[in-house]
C-alpha cells in the first residue's frame, strides 16, 4: 500500500531525437532526459524540484501528471501507479505545467475556470461558485469576464494558477508558477501557496529561481542533467557544506585567471557566471580566510581586475554549484 502522496522507484525517460547530418541525411540519436530517479513525496509538504532549464524537471512532472509514460521504473501518485490508473491520477491532482499556453484566449477568464471545472465532472453550480473563489483569492476580479486575450502574461499567469485549484485536489504540482510575474505578483502567488500548504495540501514546485526554493520549500530534490543529485531540507543541504568556505569574487575576470583559480590546491570548485553585465566568480574551498592572498596573486597574475572579494557561509546556490560545477543561469537544453 503506497501512503504517500509520489513515490517514484528507479525512473528514467528516453526521447528519440534526430541529429542533422548534411543537408538530406539524418542520424537517429537518444536523449535521457531523466536517469534512474528513485524519490518520495511526503504528506502535507512543499517539495522543491530545483534546476536549470533542460535538467528534467518539466519531464518528471509530465510524468507525474501522465502526459508521458517513462521508459523505465515506476511512479504512484495518490496511491495511483501512473501508467495504470491515468483517470484516477488526474481526478486526484491539480496541476499548473504550460502556463498560460494551458489556457484558451477566446474565452473569459470565469469561462475558462468554469470549462475546465467541466472538464472535472464538477456539478454547474459547484463550478460556477469554485470558479468565483478562485478569482477572489488571485485578485482577478475586475478583468475575470473580459477575454483572456486582453489580459497581461502576468495575468494570465494568475489564471493558469487559479486553473490548477479548480478541482481543490489533494496534491498540487506547479511548473516554473512565477515565470513571467512581476515581483509583487510572484510574492502574492507564492502567499497562497503558503496558505494552502497551511490547509494541508501537499505542493510539488518547480523553480530555478533559487530564493523561491529556499523560503518556500520544506524539502528541495536537486535536479541536473537527469539525474537526481542531492534531497533534503534546505538546512541540511547547506550542512552538507559545512566543511566548505565559499567566497564570491567580482569584478572582470578572464578565463585563463578562472582556469588558474581551479589549479590552487584547497578549491574543490571556480564557477564564472555573467549577470546584469556582473562577472562574479564563485569559488568553493575547504578553507577560508587562509587562502585569500593565494586567491588574490592568482587572479591579478593572470590578468583580472577585482571590484569586490567575499568570503561568506554557504548557500543553496552554493550547494547546487559544488553538485554540478555549474550555476542555475547555465541552460542545459539539447538544442
Amino acid at each position: 500500500m503506497i501512503d504517500k502522496p509520489v513515490v517514484v522507484e528507479k525512473l528514467s525517460k528516453i526521447y528519440p531525437v534526430r541529429q542533422r547530418k548534411g543537408l538530406f541525411r539524418s542520424q537517429k540519436d537518444f536523449v535521457q532526459a531523466l536517469k534512474d530517479i528513485s524519490l518520495d513525496v511526503e504528506q502535507g509538504e512543499i517539495f522543491g524540484l530545483l534546476g536549470p532549464n533542460g535538467a528534467g524537471k518539466t519531464t518528471l512532472i509530465k510524468i507525474l501528471t501522465t502526459l508521458i509514460l517513462p521508459s523505465s521504473g515506476k511512479v504512484w501518485v495518490n496511491g495511483f501507479e501512473v501508467s495504470k490508473h491515468e483517470n484516477d491520477v488526474r481526478a486526484s491532482v491539480g496541476c499548473m505545467l504550460m502556463g498560460e499556453r494551458g489556457l484558451y484566449w477566446k474565452l473569459t477568464g470565469r469561462e475558462n475556470l468554469e470549462y475546465f471545472g467541466a472538464l472535472y465532472h464538477l456539478p454547474p453550480a459547484s463550478r460556477k461558485k469554485r470558479a468565483t473563489q478562485i478569482i477572489e483569492r488571485i485578485g482577478l476580479e475586475d478583468i475575470a469576464d473580459r477575454t483572456v486575450e486582453t489580459y497581461s502574461s502576468g495575468q494570465k499567469m494568475k489564471l493558469a494558477f487559479g486553473k490548477a485549484l479548480i478541482n481543490d485536489a489533494p496534491l498540487l504540482i506547479l511548473d516554473e508558477p512565477t515565470n513571467t510575474l512581476d515581483l509583487p505578483s510572484a510574492s502574492e502567488l507564492r502567499s497562497i501557496v503558503r496558505q494552502l500548504h497551511e490547509q494541508g495540501k501537499t505542493v510539488i514546485y518547480t523553480t530555478h529561481i533559487m530564493a523561491e526554493a529556499e523560503t518556500l520549500c520544506d524539502r528541495v530534490a536537486i535536479i541536473d542533467r537527469g539525474e537526481l543529485l542531492a534531497i533534503g531540507t534546505v538546512a541540511e543541504l547547506k550542512d552538507s557544506l559545512r566543511w566548505a568556505k565559499v567566497i564570491h569574487v567580482e569584478g572582470v575576470i578572464p578565463a585563463q585567471a578562472v582556469k588558474a583559480v581551479r589549479e590552487i590546491a584547497a578549491v574543490k570548485q571556480a564557477t564564472r557566471t555573467s549577470q546584469n553585465g556582473a562577472t562574479q566568480l564563485t569559488v568553493v574551498s575547504a578553507e577560508g580566510s587562509e587562502i585569500l592572498a593565494e586567491l588574490i596573486q592568482v587572479l591579478t597574475h593572470h590578468g583580472a581586475s577585482i571590484h569586490k572579494l567575499t568570503p561568506q557561509e554557504p548557500t543553496l546556490e552554493d550547494v547546487f554549484i559544488t553538485k554540478t560545477g555549474r550555476t542555475l543561469a547555465e541552460d542545459t537544453r539539447v538544442r
